[in-house]
């Protein structure tokens, strides 16, 4: 993608233009194209002067955080142009009295409500995530294991705030020593500019290699700090450092053996991601095992254990569980969906991602009862959901998991 098409989004046929800000990792959109893109303003640059009086007189920090950047405009030339973050662009669109902005508003309200439920039960958000990538269209597989990178993650961070390590620029900085260690120089920053990613998560745009091997390293950290037990940040960083150099290590003796590069450009655009492992690809994975088996041994040398089977596994019933559930989900979203267009829509089956879910509806005047039961390999959820129909509106009087 060159750099002219990433600097302009379409919207309803209107140019939106944004910059990337390496430094901060940010989009930046002009608040002009936004304004044409919600309003129906003939003049959207006066639109936008009358909001920020308003927003002014109402203690409202949002002005302030404008950037004045140079972007392209109608004439070829570059002039200044106020831009907000994603963030607060999003906080503009609420300030915004129209009909074309009460979707956004709507998403964000509902986002808001998720988060705070996700609070006082995290499940939500693992099964959310799972949805998510089963959305983009990542097999189960692959989901199982980025569900592993996570919980290995997890378990070294919680390792480096017993070792006082601060969560934040310290926390990237270890993991930069990491990741250059085992990927010969590429920090994180440098790593996803090479696949080509701004906002995306990098582990998200890794190859099954790439992603094994991280979690390697990460372990490895985890091992090895949890034996020296550093004190100071500068030996955090040296654990760091050997953590990645064990992947590192593995990655080399992978590359030599195949006469391939591991550290691959692609990413999740270009990568059919959780495509079943070809037949020449077999011989791969297998080496990889034997890799990172060598590798645990020379951690077990630094009389450390490395995770167990059962323990790498973080709870595959869970994990299955888990994913049923998010299935289930999704089979009540669309049966909700299919209501709106059909109120005498009742059910049937439906396939999502090789798994399979039942969808029975119960109708009472404008009363409808959704039960949706979803199956993973041997795991079963059930979704029982009351709602009410109003034209093409849907009102939700309640969402429960069913016991079976």
């Amino acid at each position: 993608m060159n750099k002219k098409s990433k600097s302009i989004i379409i919207f309803e046929n209107i140019p939106v233009r944004r910059h990337w800000d390496e430094e901060k990792q940010e989009w930046y959109f002009s608040v002009i194209d936004v304004i044409s893109v919600l309003t129906d303003s003939v003049n959207p640059r006066n639109y936008w002067k009358v909001l920020k009086n308003r927003l002014n007189k109402e203690g409202s920090e949002l002005v302030t955080k404008c950037n004045q950047l140079k972007m392209l405009s109608a004439d070829g030339k570059k002039y200044k142009t106020d831009c907000l973050s994603t963030e607060n662009i999003l906080r503009l669109v609420q300030s915004i009295p129209s009909k074309k902005a009460e979707p956004v508003k709507m998403w964000l309200a509902k986002v808001g409500n998720e988060r705070i439920n996700e609070t006082y039960d995290p499940e939500l958000a693992i099964q959310r995530a799972l949805l998510t990538y089963l959305k983009k269209g990542y097999t189960k597989e692959w989901v199982d294991q980025r569900l592993k990178t996570i919980e290995i993650r997890k378990e070294l961070t919680n390792e480096w705030e017993k070792c006082n390590v601060k969560e934040g620029l310290e926390f990237a900085i270890l993991t930069d020593e990491i990741t250059k260690a085992w990927t010969d120089g590429l920090t994180t920053r440098k790593y996803k500019k090479f696949k080509e990613l701004t906002k995306e998560n990098l582990r998200d745009n890794m190859t099954n290699l790439e992603l094994v091997l991280n979690m390697l390293a990460e372990v490895s950290t985890t091992e090895i700090s949890k034996e020296k037990n550093p004190e100071t940040f500068e030996q955090n960083k040296k654990v760091a450092r050997q953590g990645g150099e064990v992947a590192g290590n593995a990655r080399k003796d992978i590359e030599k053996k195949t006469g391939k590069k591991v550290i691959t450009n692609k990413n999740a655009k270009s990568l059919k991601i959780g495509k079943k492992i070809k037949s020449n690809q077999k011989g791969v994975a297998a080496l990889l095992t034997i890799v990172i088996i060598a590798a645990a041994t020379l951690i077990m040398a630094l009389n450390s254990s490395l995770l167990g089977l059962g323990e790498l596994d973080l709870g595959y019933t869970k994990q299955k569980g888990g994913e049923a559930s998010s299935i289930a989900d999704a089979c009540i979203e669309e049966s909700l969906r299919r209501l709106r267009l059909d109120s005498n829509y009742s059910g049937g089956s439906l396939n999502i991602n090789d798994n399979s879910c039942i969808i029975n509806i119960q109708s009472s005047g404008n009363n409808r009862t959704i039960t949706t039961t979803s199956t993973v390999d041997i795991y079963h959820k059930k979704i029982k959901v009351e709602a009410t129909l109003s034209g093409s509106n849907t009102a939700i009087n309640s969402w429960q998991e069913i016991s079976e």
